[in-house]
């Protein structure tokens, strides 16, 4: 809470912050104004019927609710009727020539994926308008401002600001990671349809400011991870989740291993079960824990080897030598490269690749 007040306050005290009367869906029966998740309706793009209040799962445009077409309260089904209500906005027109620059620099010298460098440029190219920070809700970070007390900041305004504030939670010199750019470097994760809340909203929060802030340096942003051949959905119960991973019992490393090797990162991949235990017996089991099994061996007294891995003849594993054993040093060390190679561009998938290539040899 404090952290995102300090980062508004500062805002508004460099003039980055504006009001403005917004129309907002409100339900009467609820008596309340809407939060976008409690918002279904119509796609106005491409007519997906059970669009959300602030973005469309099929197409993945960005929406405002009163952009839906028939558009329903989740909590009761019935229609809500458009109200007006003023709200706080930061102004990213504004802010669009430091924003612009601040992407020019970081992409290429943090080497951004190509989605997350076009939905960027997307944004940029159609030129960035005020965007609302606040919201008429009974729960969130307060607005600190006289007249808007009653409000609180919109969940895309305050939720990336959660990354110093979890820092900050941990450790009083929160400000070594967070405020010190000539050392630290930031990297993000996430799916492509949270890209712009990371490269322009946060950043132009930060910006303005006029703090010097560690922005971000990469990010990394996956295509979609389908289910079973549909969209997962939490909302509507479709797919395996964190709590539905648990119930399985499957180690979570199994699942890590999983999820890395089909991580979308140019192109969409779907989960299926099929894939998940043929990946355990036929990767894991098969590849990775015959690997182990293979090395753990040399440590077992009852074998040949007694524990005690014999020292190889300098001759054979000499640069240039002729020999099955320095043709092997030399393969797994050109893998070792490219496995380097891939983890510093954070291509994970690839890398992870290579490393059962290794484990194979």
């Amino acid at each position: 809470t404090e952290i995102v007040q300090d980062i508004f306050t500062r805002m508004h005290k460099n003039g980055f912050v504006s009001e403005k009367t917004t129309q907002q869906l409100y339900c009467e029966q609820c008596s309340r104004f809407l939060a976008d998740r409690y918002v279904e309706g119509t796609c106005p793009r491409c007519a997906y019927e059970d669009a959300r209040g602030d973005q469309c799962d099929k197409c993945g445009h960005l929406l405002d609710a009163i952009e839906l077409v028939d558009p329903r309260c989740k909590l009761d089904g019935n229609r809500p009727v458009v109200r007006e209500s003023t709200h706080l906005c930061i102004d990213l027109d504004r802010l669009q020539p430091q924003c612009a620059a601040f992407v020019e620099k970081s992409s290429t010298a943090g080497a951004w994926s190509a989605n997350g460098l076009s939905i960027t440029n997307s944004w940029l190219s159609e030129g960035l308008r005020p965007r609302a920070i606040t919201r008429d809700l009974k729960w969130g970070v307060p607005v600190p401002l006289a007249g808007f007390d009653s409000k609180v900041f919109y969940v895309w305004f305050d939720a990336c600001i959660g990354y110093p504030s979890i820092t900050a939670a941990y450790t009083p010199e929160w400000e070594q990671w967070w405020k010190n750019p000539a050392n630290v470097q930031l990297f993000q994760f996430m799916g492509k349809d949270n890209v712009p809340f990371h490269t322009v909203v946060f950043p132009s929060s930060q910006i303005a400011t006029g703090e010097d802030w560690t922005l971000l340096h990469h990010i990394s942003a996956c295509e979609y991870l389908n289910y079973e051949g549909g969209k997962f959905s939490k909302s509507r119960g479709v797919g395996v989740f964190g709590n539905n991973a648990r119930d399985t019992g499957v180690a979570p490393d199994v699942w890590r291993y999983y999820l890395l090797s089909s991580r979308p990162e140019s192109s969409d991949t779907i989960f299926t079960w099929a894939n998940f235990v043929a990946c355990n017996n036929s990767v894991l089991l098969a590849n990775i824990g015959n690997f182990c099994n293979r090395t753990l061996k040399f440590l077992d007294k009852n074998t040949t080897y007694a524990g005690i891995v014999p020292t190889a003849d300098p001759a054979l594993i000499a640069a240039g030598a002729d020999s099955v054993h320095r043709r092997f040093i030399d393969d797994v060390n050109e893998l070792l490269t490219s496995f380097i190679e891939h983890m510093d561009a954070v291509r994970i998938k690839a890398a992870l690749s290579i490393a059962r290539d290794i484990s194979a040899r």
